[in-house]
């Protein structure tokens, strides 16, 4: 019997029905397959917000009104723009403009700091800033120290069906919903740029080659790195969706976008995909329980791809016992291990296959998927390569090496999704790409039949409520308080979240300190879902011979404490 060896791509005989191995890919780009949507279902609904519904004719009629003023303010092929919303009906639609004028796009995240975001829209270069009035004053003042000249604000009650749009002026302000922006020069309201600038035709000639938007790994200086993508990765990740499920059919789903499009996993799979796709996405800018819950209830989506942390909070909502979950024909789960016992339950309510998948910021995101068109689904594994996508485990230490199918090492992949490589970091692309492979930091392991298993991350990364946590980030701040001689983050296990941090703390000489007062110093420095939830005084941290806090020991004891627990 000969041996399986990763070139034979064994996966392929495990594919769903119908799924190619290869994509026969379109050359166009994600502008286009808006353009054929609104050509193809114009009158269909694109955006649902809350209620508030607009067709694709009308979104692309905002789409061109938003393209011209950025046109006439000046913003050209690769002029960086940035965009600091929440899953609003304005952040798809600055989106797509930002493409047709030939801008790159800057996703950021809202719950970020302004050290946080200071870095990314300096590092980015971006000029221009599509944001929410609740941040809109934090923006005017932080703009000062980038290159930021314009900024636009939204409101959450821009778009909003009666009577709540009726209502929303009154008790928007009260529930922290809405606030009041100072006037500044430059600083202009979205409603009123749309009602001022006639849609264009402009489109800007671009190459799939060229550089669409730059997605950031998250974290602050020296952790968070622009990953460049083009509109090649964009544009053949959405076929690639396309292709594994072909069971969906075009003009005809509903998908519920909860998945934050500022993060490239809701970006590809709760946006471009559905726009491709001509399908209703019903925008949920707070995914939690109740918020998810009723958004099924009132707009029975057929399609839900979600991160663990939302199937768990909707299954621990008492309000599931009144939700029928049954108009979901299929969900994609991803950014961390989904419990078999959740995935049971939620199959079990809706009748409906979540399919999981594993993929990274660095190749837009997805590169595997469990089979969802009939072939088998193996939990614990993230699936079997996506089309065109190769993969292989190799020696930890050289990073070259094969190692045997069914032994550990570190997982790289090649594809059509795989970035171009980081902004301005070039020795970090170097070290990340070798020959077009994506160096994915994971390890992993592939048993006979193609499957693939994340064994553990060669990063320390945590993966917090689909939030990626980089424990450095949380060491730099803790560095920064007086009292603090030396600090070290870790990720434990957390029940809703998945893992949360936790931060070990050798105090300086004499000094004393609480709990509280470390994750309160943390508090206006880092997004709350960085915020330690536990934080462990010692007199020393374990170091190697060359004085190197060794993470991995403490997250060694921190399990051992668990499984002593669970014996117990």
């Amino acid at each position: 019997m000969t041996e399986t060896t990763y070139q034979d791509k064994p996966w392929f005989s495990s594919y769903g029905e119908g799924v190619p191995s290869h994509v026969d890919y379109e050359e166009i780009f994600l502008t286009d397959f808006l353009e054929r949507s609104v050509k193809r279902f114009p009158d269909k609904t694109a955006l649902n917000f809350q209620g508030f519904k607009l067709t694709y004719r009308e979104t692309d009629r905002m789409v061109r009104s938003m393209a011209a003023w950025l046109k006439s303010i000046g913003v050209k092929k690769g002029d960086r723009v940035a965009i600091l919303l929440p899953n609003v009906i304005p952040c798809l639609v600055g989106y797509y403009a930002i493409m047709r004028v030939g801008g790159i796009c800057v996703m950021n995240n809202p719950l970020y700091t302004d050290r946080e975001l200071l870095h990314q829209f300096n590092d980015s270069g971006a000029t221009v800033l599509i944001t929410l009035d609740l941040l809109a004053n934090r923006m005017t003042a932080l703009r000062s120290k980038t290159s930021i000249k314009e900024i636009v604000y939204t409101s959450i009650g821009d778009y909003l069906p009666f009577p709540k749009s009726l209502l929303f002026p009154l008790v928007g302000k009260k529930k922290k919903l809405a606030a009041d922006v100072t006037p500044a020069p430059d600083v202009y309201k979205w409603k009123d740029i749309i009602a001022d600038n006639a849609p264009t035709e402009f489109r800007e000639e671009l190459s799939l080659d060229d550089v669409v938007m730059y997605q950031y790994t998250g974290g602050t200086t020296g952790v968070s790195k622009g990953v460049m993508l083009t509109h090649r990765n964009l544009s053949f990740q959405i076929q690639q969706a396309g292709a594994w499920f072909p069971e969906f059919v075009e003009g005809d789903e509903v998908c519920i976008a909860a998945l934050p499009w500022f993060h490239i996993f809701g970006l590809t799979c709760a946006m471009n995909y559905p726009v491709a796709m001509g399908w209703e996405m019903v925008l949920v800018p707070k995914p939690q329980g109740p918020q998810l819950l009723e958004a099924i209830r009132k707009f029975r989506p057929t399609f839900a791809p979600l991160v663990p942390t939302m199937y768990i909070s909707m299954l621990n909502d008492p309000a599931i016992n009144k939700t029928d979950l049954t108009s979901i024909k299929g969900c994609f789960s991803g950014s961390a291990p989904l419990p078999v016992e959740i995935t049971k339950e939620f199959e079990k309510r809706s009748g409906s296959v979540i399919v999981e998948g594993f993929g990274m910021t660095e190749s837009s995101p997805v590169t595997h998927m469990n089979p969802f068109s009939g072939g088998k689904r193996k939990v614990g594994s993230v699936g079997i390569p996506a089309p065109d996508t190769d993969a292989r485990v190799v020696d930890l230490a050289d990073g070259v090496t094969d190692v045997p199918v069914g032994e550990t090492g570190e997982l790289i992949v090649k594809g059509p999704q795989v970035m171009k490589g980081y902004h301005n970091r070039p020795e970090a692309t170097a070290e990340t790409l070798t020959d077009g492979w994506l160096h994915t930091g994971d390890i992993a392991r592939m048993d006979e039949e193609g499957y693939f298993y994340i064994v553990d991350r060669k990063k320390d990364m945590i993966l917090s409520g689909g939030y990626n946590v980089y424990p450095r980030d949380i060491d730099e701040v803790l560095y920064e308080h007086p009292k603090v001689q030396e600090a070290c983050t870790i990720g434990i296990p957390h029940t809703h979240r998945g893992e949360a941090v936790k931060t070990f703390v050798v105090l300086k000489a004499g000094e004393t300190a609480t709990e509280q007062e470390m994750i309160e110093f943390c508090s206006d420095k880092l997004a709350k879902y960085k915020w330690p939830v536990a934080v462990e005084f010692r007199d020393e941290l374990p170091k190697s011979t060359v004085g190197k806090i060794l993470r991995k020991d403490l997250r060694e004891e921190e399990v051992g404490k668990g499984a002593k627990a669970a014996g117990a």
